[in-house]
C-alpha cells in the first residue's frame, strides 16, 4: 500500500480499483445471467469498493484553524471506503489538499474489506437479464446490500471500533453511499449525477412551474447548461420550447420529482418537490446528504399563527418547535437545532433585493421567529390540547417539513435554510378560498422562489465560511 505524492493521485488510483471491481462485477452477473455459472471465490474477492486511507504522524503541535471541516484532532489513521471516485473528484482533491498543506498527511489506496453489492453495480441491461432469476438465488453467489452494515453510526456519534483501530475519515462509505444513490433515481426520477449542491426543497407544484420556466431562461442564456428533469427528459439550450418540454417530462410518476439546473461551472440548482409531511422530507435529505451538497433551503407554504400576519407575508424560521417526531430517536428534542447565520443573512438580504422593499417595508411583511411541524396535516382539530405549547413556544408559523428539513442538515453537516410564505391563518379563520388562492398564488410564489435563487447566488460568494463550526462534533471525521 504505498504512499501517493497527490490528492489527484489518490483519486486516479481509487477510480482505477473501482472501475475494476465494478466490471469484474458486471461480468461476472452477465455470465451467470447467460450460462448459470456462479463466481468463485477468487473471484469474488475482485468485487470489493476501494478504501482511502490517511496517516496523520504530528511532530508538532496541530495548527489552529478556522476552517470547520478538514481537521485532524488525534494521530494515528483514518480509512473510508469510496464509492464513485470520478464523481466525488472535486470534493475529495478539495479536502485532502487541505489535510496534506495543514497536517501533511499521508495518503494511500487499498482494497477494502467491503464488498460491493451487485445491485449497486449492474447497468440497465444486466438488470433486465437478471430479471427472471430470484432474488434469493443471485444473493447465493453475489454479494447483496446488507443493512446491517449501512447505516449512519458515524453520523450519529456512535462509536465504531474497528480491529485495526482505524478511526472513520468520513460520515458516509461506500455502501451507505451507493445505497442512498439508488434511491434518489428512484425517488426523483432524475439521474442522481445530476444532482446540485445547492438545493431547495418545495411543497408545491406551483413552484417547480416557476423553477422549470427560470431554468428553461437560463439554459437558453447558457451553452454549456441543461436542465435535467424526472424521467431523465433533458433541456438545453437546442431544445424547441424548453419550458413546456421540461413541463411535459413524466413527473407524476415519481414520489418526489426532481429538477436540476446543471451548469459548467459546478454552481448549479436542484429542486425537489417533496411534497406533504416530515417523512418525505426526512426520506429524500437522508439520500441527498451523501452528496455533500453546499447548502439545503425549505422555500414552502405554511399558515401563519399571529394575528399581525397577513396572507402573502414570509416567516424566516430562526427556531423549530418539533412535533412531528419524525427524528426524536436520532436528534433527541432538548437538542437544539440553531440556525445557520450566514443562511439567514442571506435570505434576508435577498428578500430585500427581489422585492425592492425598504427595510422598513420588509420588517412588516417578513417576520422571523420559531416555526412549528407537525406531522399531523390536520392538527388543527386537535387545537385545544396544542394551544398552550404553541403559545409557550412563540411560534410565529404552522408546517409540515421545515423542523425535518432543519434537523437533517444539523444532523447530516449540511447548512440549511427555511423562509416560508404565509399561505392561510388557521386560528384566525383566513383559509385559501379558490378565487383568493389562486390571486395568492400568482402573486407570491415567484417572488419567493426568486429569493430562494437570489440567496444561492449569495452565498456561493464564499462557500468556506457557509460551513459553520456549529454543525461539528467532538470527535468528527475530517473529510466535511
Amino acid at each position: 500500500m504505498p504512499s501517493l505524492h497527490s490528492p489527484s493521485d489518490a483519486v486516479d488510483a481509487l477510480a482505477q480499483m473501482h472501475a475494476r471491481a465494478v466490471d469484474a462485477l458486471s461480468e461476472a452477473v452477465r455470465r451467470y445471467a447467460d450460462r448459470r455459472i456462479p463466481p468463485t471465490p477468487a473471484e469474488r474477492e475482485a468485487f470489493r469498493y476501494p478504501e482511502l486511507r490517511v496517516t496523520y504522524a504530528p511532530d508538532a503541535p496541530a495548527p489552529r484553524i478556522s476552517r470547520a471541516y478538514a481537521h485532524l484532532t488525534w494521530p494515528g489513521e483514518y480509512a473510508v471506503s469510496i464509492t464513485q471516485p470520478d464523481f466525488f473528484r472535486p470534493y475529495l482533491e478539495e479536502q485532502l489538499a487541505h489535510l496534506m498543506r495543514d497536517y501533511g498527511v499521508e495518503l494511500a489506496v487499498r482494497v477494502s474489506d467491503a464488498e460491493m453489492p451487485y445491485a449497486f453495480a449492474i447497468d440497465a441491461a444486466d438488470g433486465e437479464a437478471l430479471e427472471g432469476t430470484p432474488a434469493s438465488e443471485i444473493a447465493r453467489f453475489f454479494p447483496s446490500p446488507r443493512l446491517a452494515h449501512v447505516g449512519d453510526a458515524v453520523v450519529d456519534g456512535a462509536r465504531l471500533d474497528r480491529m485495526d483501530g482505524v478511526r472513520p475519515l468520513a460520515l458516509f462509505d461506500a455502501p451507505r453511499t451507493d445505497y442512498s444513490l439508488k434511491r434518489l433515481d428512484h425517488y426523483t426520477g432524475a439521474p442522481w449525477r445530476d444532482c446540485q449542491p445547492w438545493i431547495l426543497f418545495t411543497n408545491y407544484q406551483r413552484y417547480v412551474e416557476e423553477f422549470v420556466r427560470w431554468a428553461a431562461e437560463e439554459v437558453a442564456r447558457d451553452p454549456g447548461a441543461y436542465l435535467s428533469c424526472p424521467g431523465r427528459v433533458r433541456v438545453d439550450h437546442q431544445t424547441p420550447d424548453g419550458a413546456d418540454a421540461a413541463m411535459n417530462a413524466p413527473w407524476r410518476k415519481y414520489q418526489m420529482p426532481a429538477y436540476h439546473l446543471v451548469r459548467s461551472d459546478g454552481n448549479g440548482v436542484t429542486l425537489v418537490n417533496i411534497g406533504v409531511g416530515p417523512s418525505n422530507a426526512k426520506t429524500i435529505t437522508d439520500h441527498l446528504a451523501v452528496l455533500r451538497p453546499h447548502c439545503w433551503m425549505m422555500v414552502g407554504h405554511c399558515g401563519g399563527l399571529r394575528h399581525t400576519q397577513r396572507i402573502g407575508d414570509y416567516v424566516l424560521a430562526h427556531a423549530y418547535l418539533r412535533r412531528d417526531k419524525i427524528l426524536d430517536d436520532r436528534v433527541p428534542l432538548e437538542v437544539p437545532i440553531p440556525p445557520i447565520a450566514e443562511v439567514q443573512v442571506a435570505l434576508n438580504a435577498a428578500a430585500l433585493t427581489v422585492s425592492g422593499d425598504t427595510s422598513d417595508e420588509l420588517r412588516r411583511r417578513l417576520r422571523t421567529g420559531t416555526v412549528v411541524s407537525y406531522a399531523d396535516r390536520n392538527w388543527e382539530l386537535n387545537y385545544r390540547a396544542e394551544r398552550q405549547v404553541l403559545s409557550q413556544s412563540r411560534a410565529i408559523a404552522v408546517d409540515m417539513e421545515s423542523a425535518c428539513i432543519a434537523t437533517q442538515g444539523f444532523r447530516m453537516r449540511v447548512p440549511y435554510g427555511v423562509l416560508l410564505c404565509v399561505s392561510d391563518k388557521p386560528l384566525h379563520g383566513e383559509i385559501k378560498l379558490p378565487g383568493a388562492a389562486d390571486r395568492f398564488y400568482e402573486r407570491a410564489i415567484n417572488e419567493h422562489l426568486r429569493i430562494g435563487l437570489k440567496t444561492i447566488e449569495l452565498l456561493q460568494s464564499d462557500v468556506s465560511s457557509l460551513h459553520s463550526r456549529k454543525l461539528r462534533s467532538f470527535d468528527e471525521p475530517p473529510l466535511r
